[in-house]
């Protein structure tokens, strides 16, 4: 006989998992009469509906993460970043400059030799040499 129906009915109304529920076989008869909620209720009361003991289990305690290669962050070098950035933006002022007519074609080439050895730090100091020159 097929009580599958009361278990989840049993389950619901006594707020446990279907696991949990057992019934009793010299009164199934009775279990299978039972409609309502508070039949099963009542059935529970009586000892036919046994719920059982919640089942424990041990507490995992989590592996420390072991540090592999995959695992470490490196800084990222910038340094190459910084170089074209702070070159594009000289050699551009310096392109400025010679459209305008302030400096010869020789000054601009020693110029960019000393911007590309890194001579300047920024285009602050780039015309702070200049006036500097002058």
């Amino acid at each position: 006989m097929d009580l599958s129906k009361k278990k989840n009915l049993a389950a619901r109304t006594l707020n446990v998992g279907k696991e949990r529920i057992v019934f009793i076989n010299a009164r199934l008869d009775e279990i299978k009469e039972a409609i309502t909620k508070q039949d099963i209720r009542d059935l529970t009361k009586d000892g036919a509906i046994i719920i059982k003991n919640v089942k424990g289990r041990k507490r995992i305690i989590k592996k420390k993460k072991k540090r592999s290669t995959g695992k470490i962050r490196k800084k990222v070098n910038t340094r190459k970043r910084d170089y074209i950035i702070i070159t594009r933006k000289l050699r551009n002022y310096l392109k400025e400059l010679r459209t305008q007519g302030k400096l010869s074609k020789e000054e601009i080439k020693e110029l960019r030799k000393k911007i590309r050895n890194k001579e300047f730090k920024s285009k602050a100091h780039l015309k702070q040499i200049l006036k500097l020159n002058k």
